[in-house]
């Protein structure tokens, strides 16, 4: 598979991202392909030969439910059927031709050798299998982007406190096969949470995280993955909208955008790298902040009891070397006021204090510190209140670029602790 990368903090508009039409998508010209190719696949379904080649001798003594078992094919839960079409049908032909540039016999074939892959590989049945405990911390489903498409993380990393013993045993000859039908599982689990019917999400977001995936066997992991992704790009077309790969090494970065230079001049957005200095900020591109999790610099916490994705996130712009407060105002005594503060790159002063309105009363400091650029773990604190006052947060930025501050907070009712032991 050809790999055209381009860097995730080019200053493009969000319609950039967009997977490159192959072709120009006139709509009578794709209405015309999709209705010759339900007609290719009916004809080949009644034909017996959707899985190969066609049956020239025919049994005429068919039973009805030899002859219904073909009508009632299924790809991902959706009837491939055209005159029993399925609501979602038309979505997942579509994805077939656009791989194949509306070409539709090339998409036909395309079609009948994922059948073919899925019958043999047994695709249908690797959900119910075990692989171990091994892969349960590398790859994992997560929140979903701003268009509502599931995002799905691995992150590789997690294998670098792997004894060597390991890593050889998982990218040996015997067990890449168990790999490869560990990630297929993965791209199944994924599926389940798409919406093939017309306007739902039936795609998904993969980030792919390299960060301390370095060592003397990543060479041939990395070989390991780059089967995965031709397989999936061969069997699973469309259902991948990005690739996100972020914390890549910058000698690896250089070395696949000269090579992807040399390859072809065409641009590409389906594959995005972005170096340690520019996750969050590509990211974001894609994933709201309290839907982002907070290793990559959002709000989303894993099993947040406090927030949810509900909850309204505010946004400030912070201009180079300036400064901005955050004022949240106590609505009333005998409260906890709960926030989150995330700077994207931080490289800033940061305080907290809380503020009574009574003149006569002392200010209160929460925090004060210098956050080093690089950081990207979200800031969380709270505040009983029991005077009237406000939560003032002061933000300096040290760097000479603009910085975007992402905020969120909630009031809780909350007994003072004396109260309780004086019960």
């Amino acid at each position: 598979m050809e790999l055209h990368i381009r860097e995730g903090n080019e200053k493009e508009h969000e319609e950039n991202y967009e997977e490159p039409l192959l072709v120009h998508e006139d709509e009578k010209l794709i209405k015309r392909a999709l209705i010759d190719f339900k007609f290719k696949v009916e004809d080949a379904m009644h034909g017996n030969y959707l899985f190969g080649i066609p049956d020239t001798h025919p049994c005429h003594n068919q039973t009805t439910t030899e002859i219904e078992q073909l009508n009632e094919i299924k790809l991902w839960g959706v009837s491939l059927m055209p005159s029993k079409p399925h609501e979602g049908t038309d979505t997942l032909l579509l994805k077939f031709l656009k791989s194949k540039n509306y070409v539709v016999h090339e998409a036909l074939e395309k079609l009948r050798k994922t059948l073919a892959w899925r019958k043999e590989f047994k695709a249908d049945e690797i959900l119910e299998e075990n692989f171990g405990p091994e892969f349960q911390k590398v790859a994992y489903l997560n929140t979903v982007d701003k268009e509502g498409r599931p995002v799905f993380y691995h992150v590789y990393g997690d294998l670098k406190d792997k004894p060597m013993q390991y890593l050889k045993k998982m990218i040996s000859e015997e067990n890449s096969d168990k790999f490869l039908r560990w990630r297929v599982q993965q791209m199944e689990k994924c599926i389940k949470e798409l919406n093939f019917e017309p306007g739902g999400a039936d795609s998904l977001i993969q980030v792919i995280d390299w960060k301390d995936f370095q060592g003397p066997h990543t060479k041939e992991l990395r070989s390991v993955y780059r089967k995965c992704w031709t397989l999936l790009e061969e069997h699973y077309p469309g259902i991948i909208h990005q690739y996100i790969i972020v914390n890549v090494p910058l000698r690896y970065y250089v070395s696949q955008s000269f090579s992807s230079r040399l390859i072809t001049h065409k641009p590409s957005n389906k594959i995005i790298f972005a170096r340690p200095g520019k996750v969050t900020e590509t990211l974001l591109r894609f994933i709201s902040p309290e839907n982002l999790l907070i290793e990559y610099g959002g709000l989303k916490r894993i099993n947040d009891s406090e927030f949810s994705s509900e909850h309204k996130v505010f946004e400030l712009n912070l201009k180079a070397h300036a400064s901005t407060h955050i004022e949240i105002r106590a609505p009333e005594v005998g409260v906890t006021i709960v926030w989150d503060v995330t700077v994207v790159g931080w490289n800033v002063t940061y305080k907290e204090e809380f503020i009574p309105e009574d003149e006569g009363s002392y200010q209160v400091l929460l925090q004060d510190k210098e956050k080093k650029g690089g950081e990207r773990q979200c800031v969380r604190n709270s505040y009983y209140i029991n005077e009237g006052g406000m939560i003032s947060i002061f933000i300096h930025n040290h760097s000479n670029k603009c910085k975007k501050v992402f905020y969120r907070y909630k009031t809780k009712p909350t007994v003072p602790t004396y109260l309780l032991y004086k019960t």
